[in-house]
């Protein structure tokens, strides 16, 4: 899960971001859950959800940072538009219904 707080007035920049990003996700082995917008209340608070199979999967995914011409050019919506103002990454586990 990913928490963000972001800038208002550039949601615009902030959704080709997060669309760009569901994309590679799901090109790079992930299951992208979406993104949760502002809608009510608090105007700056995001959230994002994906899954990966396996740690090893999470990681093969996360070594393209950096250096992945697409990762770089995603990152540069965010960078550009300053639509993030910051993020914190946690680390979950599911708890389904059945389990």
């Amino acid at each position: 899960m990913v928490h963000y707080t972001i800038d208002p007035g550039e949601i615009a920049a902030f959704e080709r971001f997060a669309r760009e990003w569901m994309r590679l996700v799901a090109a790079h082995g992930g299951v992208h859950h979406g993104y949760f917008l502002p809608a009510e209340g608090a105007s700056d608070k995001a959230e994002a959800l994906f899954s990966f199979e396996s740690l090893a999967a999470y990681e093969r995914y996360r070594a393209r940072f950096g250096s992945d011409p697409e990762f770089i050019a995603a990152d540069r919506i965010r960078d550009d538009s300053g639509c993030v103002v910051r993020y914190e990454r946690t680390f979950m586990r599911p708890l389904l219904p059945g389990q």
